[in-house]
């Protein structure tokens, strides 16, 4: 199945607790009903590290979690190959002063012509200079 936009973890982190849920990440969250989603492989690690520390702060209880990936489950979203060579993400995240994290967003954006559903401001600047479409989340 063909790709229609690349997620990151703090769009998806968006759907997991009240207080950040916004008309924006609900209809992204109805977009992937019908559509792929695709992350690269940090996305995993990004998502159950977000969530364990916020079960940790005692704002998502272990049942919430198991919850929240019953609903990740039923969307398509697709993992990315990881990509073996470093050179691409680091020239990435140097020239727009990202983590390596994120500049595993930027690059797969950038390589697949996807846009890019994000709620991080750094990510969401760098992708805009870098002339990817931003998605609301």
């Amino acid at each position: 199945m063909t790709a229609d936009l690349v997620l990151d973890a703090s769009a998806t982190m968006a759907w997991c607790f009240d207080d950040e849920r916004t008309a924006e990440s609900d209809a992204l969250l109805d977009r992937l009903a019908v559509s792929t989603a695709l992350v690269p492989a940090i996305w995993h690690v990004e998502l159950a590290n977000a969530l364990l520390a916020a079960e940790r702060r005692r704002r998502i209880t272990a049942e919430e979690i198991e919850h929240v990936y019953r609903l990740l489950n039923r969307l398509t979203i697709e993992t990315d190959d990881p990509v073996l060579t470093p050179a691409p993400l680091l020239a990435l995240a140097r020239a727009h002063r990202l983590t390596a994290y994120d500049a595993a967003y930027l690059d797969l954006a950038l390589r697949r012509n996807l846009p890019l559903a994000t709620r991080d401001t750094d990510l969401a600047r760098a992708a805009k200079a870098a002339g990817v479409a931003l998605l609301p989340a």
